[in-house]
């Protein structure tokens, strides 16, 4: 019996204004470009997975279907920090790049602290501290 790895190695966000979408990671956020990436393909190696920006038409005509958004797609992404203080300073951040705040930091009922906000395309990114959880020598997390 076939058995698929359990294993995610891209994310690609369709994005609006390529451009505009690639300067908010790389020169915004300071995060490096991978040398891979190639007109209307940026590729961010974040440790383990790659996120991918690629024109939003062009990804909705390559899985043959018809972009229609909505207020919240059932997915997020996490970005886990380090520090209450971390989650505070990447909100700060991402929304003086343009991001809109949706959740400002706040204590969790997992017992966390955490914060949303959507990037310039609209994708919910969570920053989070767990005070529960640890990184390895890499920031992998150790689940």
């Amino acid at each position: 019996m076939y058995k698929m790895r359990q294993k995610l190695n891209l994310i690609t966000f369709g994005v609006d204004d390529f451009e505009k979408s690639v300067n908010f990671y790389e020169n915004g956020l300071g995060w490096k470009k991978s040398e891979k990436s190639m007109e209307g393909l940026a590729l961010f190696p974040l440790g383990g997975i790659t996120l991918a920006l690629h024109p939003r038409q062009e990804l909705a005509d390559d899985a043959t279907l018809r972009y229609d958004p909505t207020e919240f797609s059932g997915l997020t992404l996490s970005y886990n920090a380090k520090s209450e203080k971390e989650v505070d300073e990447v909100l700060t951040k991402v929304e003086s790049l343009g991001a809109k705040i949706v959740k400002p930091a706040q204590k969790v009922y997992w017992g966390g602290y955490s914060g949303y906000f959507k990037d310039l395309d609209g994708y919910l990114i969570e920053v989070a501290f767990n005070p529960f959880w640890e990184f390895d020598e890499h920031d992998n997390l150790k689940l």
